[in-house]
């Protein structure tokens, strides 16, 4: 799924994307979201070479703090009728989370809307520096760049071209290791109420559920709930995905938690709905930890039969170690009894 919060472009910015796409005379355009679609905000033709109009183009179209999408056109190449683009993604840090969700979320959208395939080059910008000419060479240059590894991934690209060496056939046996998992976008309600519970204590619970005709993932309900009440919040004849933090004190400081829930209630529950929650649950945890920066301290599955309270939540956040178990003495072993002295004759 492309739309990752059901925000789409309204009928000028695709009238105007069909229009770019044949005419040469457009450098720039500039995209925002505005009342839940994707707007056109601005454009502009070229003057000198794309290097030459690239920082006064861009200059004008970026606001310190307010995010945009720019699409930027290089120069016609003489043998060739394609145009490619460059696709900067501007989302300063001093914008509210909740649009730094939106725009991250949404610019999938936009390269289906324009076309993936004009898109040469992205470039993603914090500060104004990063939207320069020295700062898209930086980009460059950091791309071509091999990702560090660390020492244990060090080791297994090592360990993994060494099984590859050594495996020279394929048997039935075989299995190549696929993407598991659907992803669904989620709704711009649902980005909303996570965008708060991120950024702010006005609610430390988000539920979510599966809309399986819309085939996204939408608000439930989100709250400030005690953890004595969270148990209350799960419902007994349906799957949901909740999220919670839960506050706590740990030797002596403040300690706040994150936890994913999944909750099934079991058999109850159509096989259908059982086996799209399960193929859902890692894409979207997926998509909180990397796109929305969310850290979760501990996944949960639960069932009718668990129930959550307190004591639930900080024995999985801290398990009993075998070295905290009270140690028994090991009990003497059975005897005969006391031993008698027995006087020698001598």
């Amino acid at each position: 799924m492309s739309h990752q919060t059901g925000i789409k472009a309204n009928d000028t910015l695709r009238k105007f994307f069909s229009k770019a796409a044949s005419d040469k005379s457009v450098r720039a355009i500039k995209v925002s979201i505005v009342d839940e679609e994707l707007s056109l905000s601005g454009h502009e033709k070229h003057h000198k070479s794309w290097k030459d109009d690239f920082e006064k183009v861009v200059k004008q179209f970026i606001l310190p703090d307010v995010p945009c999408y720019v699409l930027y056109r290089f120069d016609v190449k003489s043998d060739t009728k394609n145009y490619d683009w460059l696709l900067i993604s501007w989302c300063p840090d001093v914008a509210p989370i909740r649009q730094k969700m939106l725009y991250a979320s949404t610019k999938a959208t936009l390269k289906q809307e324009f076309g993936s395939a004009k898109i040469k080059e992205e470039l993603h910008g914090t500060i104004m520096i990063d939207v320069t000419l020295d700062g898209l060479e930086q980009s460059r240059l950091s791309q071509k760049a091999p990702v560090p590894l660390t020492m244990r991934e060090e080791e297994m690209a090592e360990l993994r071209k060494a099984e590859v060496g050594h495996s020279t056939s394929v048997s039935v046996d075989s299995r190549s290791q696929a993407v598991s998992g659907i992803k669904f976008p989620m709704s711009v309600a649902a980005v909303t109420a996570l965008s708060i519970f991120v950024d702010s204590s006005e609610v430390n619970y988000v539920q979510f559920y599966i809309d399986m005709t819309k085939e996204s993932i939408e608000l439930a309900t989100s709250d400030n709930v005690s953890v004595n009440l969270l148990n209350d919040k799960v419902p007994k004849n349906d799957a949901r995905y909740h999220l919670y933090m839960y506050q706590h004190k740990r030797n002596g400081s403040q300690t706040n938690s994150v936890f994913f829930i999944y909750s099934m209630p079991g058999y109850s529950c159509p096989i259908k709905v059982r086996m799209l929650y399960s193929s859902c649950k890692s894409p979207f945890i997926e998509e909180l930890e990397n796109l929305y920066k969310l850290k979760i301290h501990k996944k949960l599955e639960i069932d009718n039969d668990d129930v959550i309270n307190e004591k639930y939540l900080l024995d999985e956040l801290y398990p009993e170690k075998e070295s905290d178990k009270p140690k028994f003495s090991k009990p003497k072993a059975p005897g005969r009894g006391v031993r008698r002295i027995i006087k020698s004759n001598e």
